[in-house]
């Protein structure tokens, strides 16, 4: 993966990064989430991917059910955001739609996938910081607005 530093104004910075053939979208993007110290921002991406899984959240089990998509597919669309996990350290969410070769498509919570040829992304910070903390409800790591800055309620 190359990343570059594209914008920066007002403590406020955008990120271009181009993955390439046989990287690992989502350890990469998390990797570069840490390494800039990326406390709130959001993504999109497109490009193409050989393998890739996502999920779907079963509401009744409180996890995820995976999806396995063991074919070549374009990243049709891929958004998400970057936030601070209970960890302390970044937590991407991200969602996804793939094409398939026949021009149907796959879409879901965003697990893992080996790019080929290439991942652009751009990712653009937010004002704030955005904390997720656990959803007793459902379980999840949900985005928590009360720690999210001055004008949070």
């Amino acid at each position: 993966m190359r990343a570059r530093l594209v914008h920066d104004e007002g403590g406020l910075r955008t990120f271009v990064a181009v993955l390439e053939t046989g990287d690992e979208a989502m350890g990469c993007l998390t990797d570069l989430a840490r390494d800039e110290g990326l406390t709130a921002a959001q993504l999109t991406a497109i490009g193409a991917f050989r393998t890739a899984e996502l999920a779907f959240f079963d509401w009744e089990t409180k996890d995820y059910r995976p999806i396995p998509v063991e074919e070549q597919t374009e990243v049709a669309s891929m958004t998400g955001d970057v936030a601070i996990g209970p960890d302390g350290g970044p937590l991407l969410h991200i969602h996804a739609v793939l094409g398939k070769p026949d021009g149907t498509a796959v879409a879901g919570h965003f697990v893992r996938g080996e790019v080929r040829p290439t991942l652009e992304v751009v990712l653009i910070e937010t004002p704030g910081h955005l904390r997720r903390r656990k959803d007793d409800a459902s379980g999840l790591p949900l985005i928590d607005l009360r720690e999210g800055g001055p004008d949070a309620k």
